[in-house]
């Protein structure tokens, strides 16, 4: 009974007899339906990257963003239910804003991610609040130390730092492409620039879609860089045109190159 959540489900504050919590697994789900959100740490930056699926062919392409500045040196990109993603973005520009009145000075990666992760678990805790549908990625720079992070939160509350991460649908495969940019390995001196990464995410987003059966989508892609003056910004649309001009041509040059490898094995 408890496998499949019969009864134990009424309530994010009720736990089966084999310690899980059904209605934060159920928002866990939500995510995973939802359009791929990606985060790349790069050398000199981090860029964030989203699939926003047109549900409708009147929408407006630059409405409901999913990306957005929670303060100057910080950006986030939500993916799962967009109006709960709203919730989360006014929660962290409030901690950011909080933070700078209190300190003088900006809130450090670690600080506004742990914030915004306690108070997403806040709400699995209580029988009358339900868990946040939605997966948060937070691009930081600190400019105490100089460092640019990238941090993911999860519906459960919890909150971890990556090289690179992503959540939604396309999360595995996603995951498995930025696993072979060595991106945890500094010390190979191989570490992508953020115009690099702006292409590899662009490519990945792109060889994710199945345009037999998903729907259209617009690529949604910010950065946080020396380029930008550790500002987050939006990818400008010239680059962000080139990347996908790029990322069109390589996945149709290896198609080409399979097609081709299949038909030496044929003959």
């Amino acid at each position: 009974m408890a496998s499949s959540g019969s009864g134990y489900d009424y309530s994010s504050s009720t736990f089966s007899p084999d310690g899980r919590i059904f209605q934060v697994e159920y928002a866990g789900k939500a995510v995973e339906n939802a359009g791929t959100a990606i985060g790349l740490k790069c050398r000199d930056g981090v860029v964030l990257c989203v699939e926003k699926p047109l549900l409708n062919k009147m929408l407006l392409p630059n409405s409901s963003r999913r990306i957005h500045t929670v303060d100057t040196n910080s950006g986030m990109a939500v993916t799962g239910f967009i109006s709960d993603g709203r919730q989360i973005i006014n929660r962290t520009r409030d901690e950011a804003a909080n933070y700078f009145d209190t300190y003088g000075s900006r809130a450090p990666s670690g600080v506004l991610a742990d914030r915004v992760a306690g108070y997403v678990h806040y709400f699995t805790l209580h029988g009358a609040l339900r868990p946040f549908g939605v997966a948060a990625l937070l691009a930081s720079y600190d400019p105490e130390i100089k460092e640019h992070s990238l941090h993911m939160i999860e519906p459960s509350g919890v909150s971890y730092q990556y090289f690179g991460c992503a959540a939604g649908k396309g999360r595995q495969p996603a995951k498995t492409e930025m696993e072979k940019l060595n991106l945890n390995k500094p010390e190979t001196g191989e570490i992508i620039s953020v115009r690099d990464g702006v292409k590899k995410l662009a490519r990945i987003i792109h060889a994710l879609h199945d345009e037999t059966k998903d729907k259209p989508f617009q690529l949604e892609m910010s950065w946080l860089c020396e380029e930008s003056n550790w500002e987050h910004k939006g990818v400008p649309k010239d680059i962000l045109k080139e990347a996908v001009e790029w990322a069109k041509n390589d996945i149709a040059e290896a198609e080409d190159d399979d097609d081709s490898d299949e038909e030496e094995m044929e003959e």
